[in-house]
């Protein structure tokens, strides 16, 4: 079934490329949307059927590269499949968003199917190799997404992008390699590595092993100071691309880190927690604290994502301090990482995709450019309004749950660094405070832009239909998370066991 939900949208966007040039673009947006809700079925259907505590299920392992130690090897655990239905929920919502797309649509849909393979691909991976080559296709992906397009500048953000990440998943791939010649026998098998543990006593080679891989993941994630690639990529992309660029890419740094360097590299993880605890604080408070100098609104958006990235990093890296520390609470920190990866997936997709709707009526992301849009809007400005509080962590939606486990899980091991965190929290509030009150606020003031229309027309029906699930399934997980914790706590106990070797 794990292969079938990985490879399905791949087949699919080849369907699209081979289909004759005159089919018509409501049949292109059709397969699209009946494909991303197939996955979707198809994730419900494994949720359905998987034991929480059961560990790693739905297992495929078939011989590959098997003179070098290489298999596929795919399954699923309570850490990958929040993160496995996030990708599928979101990228429906970006195909209902983008009914309206009318360039290119047959090759717009075709890669961000073919992104969707990657996502999915690297998230069930249980081989090193195989993680590398979902981690590098998504590179190509989105950088075709953001040259093709994005807006006035989308090809410098797009190489700009390109070249950060690549360069960093080569930095990747060299700390896979020192993993694979120090296990014994040799192999990228993630489980046989695990089970190893094989820089055990080596604390040289482990070190520069996990700086490799460390740097490959924190361009990704971004944290401080790899972060610079992400604001243009952002600024520049469509609505449809930020969304899955900030909702599931950024993701696969922030798991890699849970799922290879905690696990693999327990001592050197343990010996270096403070780098990564003050890494993490840095990203907080410099990411609230730039998207507070913004007047971009859609660029602002992006830098609350190395602040809210800078939480898992700072729960990750408190994880790792067992002396005079409660289980439960580094537990807690673990499974915050985790739902803080769920959350902000939900809510700021759903901010970008408000902020995508913000252009199209505007033809500018300057909030200076807006004014008194609640009274011509309101169904845009409840949205956009509920999107920014959930986004400041208000009790009631799934960021008060993800950043009330990290604060949580944090304070006992690292009480200065969680209390500079807090901060964030602050800063975040007044920068959406700020922007509502100026895009949102007082007499209607719109863009003079050529093209431009005066009235500001309300949210269309895809756009709620995008939108407005992102922002329910917030509140769910915020008034309810049970069904969420249930699934991610066995997995963050049994990781922090490995940790703990």
């Amino acid at each position: 079934m794990l292969t079938a939900l990985v490879f399905a949208p791949t087949v699919v966007a080849l369907l699209l490329l081979g289909l004759p040039a005159r089919t018509p673009v409501p049949a292109l947006r059709a397969v699209w949307m009946a494909a991303t809700a197939g996955e979707l079925g198809l994730v419900v259907a494994v949720w359905a059927g998987f034991r929480a505590g059961g560990g790693t299920q739905y297992e495929v392992r078939a011989r590959w590269i098997p003179s070098a130690g290489v298999g596929y090897h795919i399954g699923v655990d309570g850490l990958s499949l929040p993160l496995l239905a996030l990708t599928c929920v979101l990228f429906l919502a970006c195909a209902l968003y983008s009914l309206r797309e009318s360039r290119r649509l047959r090759e717009f849909a075709a890669l961000f199917l073919f992104l969707q393979t990657t996502c999915l691909g690297l998230f069930v991976s249980l081989d090193l190799i195989l993680f590398f080559v979902f981690f590098d296709l998504s590179i190509v992906a989105m950088y075709f997404i953001i040259a093709g397009w994005g807006h006035r500048d989308a090809k410098q953000a797009a190489l700009k992008f390109f070249l950060y990440t690549f360069i960093g998943s080569l930095a990747l791939l060299l700390g896979f390699i020192g993993l694979y010649l120090a296990a014994d026998p040799h192999t990228f098998d993630m489980a046989d590595l695990t089970r190893q543990n094989p820089l055990a006593g080596r604390s040289a080679y482990a070190a520069l092993v996990l700086l490799a891989i460390v740097v490959g993941l924190a361009v990704k994630t971004p944290t401080i100071p790899f972060h610079t690639w992400l604001p243009p990529a952002h600024t520049e992309a469509p609505a449809a691309g930020s969304a899955i660029l900030a909702g599931v890419l950024l993701k696969m740094g922030t798991y890699g880190f849970l799922r290879i360097a905690m696990p693999m590299l327990p001592d050197a993880w343990r010996r270096y927690a403070l780098v990564l605890v003050v890494v993490g604080v840095l990203s907080v408070l410099h990411g609230a604290l730039v998207a507070l100098a913004q007047t971009d609104f859609k660029r602002m958006i992006a830098y609350t994502s190395v602040n809210h990235m800078g939480y898992i990093i700072l729960a990750v890296g408190a994880a790792a301090a067992t002396a005079d520390t409660s289980a439960q609470a580094r537990s807690l920190a673990v499974t915050g990482s985790v739902t803080q990866m769920v959350s902000h997936g939900l809510i700021t997709g759903a901010l970008f995709l408000l902020a995508g709707v913000l252009y199209e009526r505007g033809r500018t992301y300057a909030m200076g450019a807006y004014g008194g849009v609640a009274a011509a809007a309101p169904v845009f400005a409840a949205l956009t309004g509920a999107a920014a509080f959930a986004s400041l962590g208000l009790p009631g939606f799934s960021g008060f749950i993800a950043e009330f486990q990290i604060f949580t899980g944090s304070l006992g091991p690292r009480p200065l660094a969680t209390a500079f965190s807090v901060l964030g929290i602050l800063l975040t509030a007044g920068l959406f405070l700020r922007a509502l009150r100026q895009i949102l606020m007082g007499p209607l003031r719109l863009p003079e832009a050529p093209g431009t229309p005066r009235a500001f027309a309300d949210m269309r029906a895809h756009e709620k239909a995008a939108v407005v699930p992102l922002l329910a399934l917030a509140v769910i997980i915020g008034v309810a998370p049970r069904a969420l914790l249930d699934v991610i706590e066995p997995a963050s106990r049994r990781l922090l066991e490995l940790l703990s070797r």
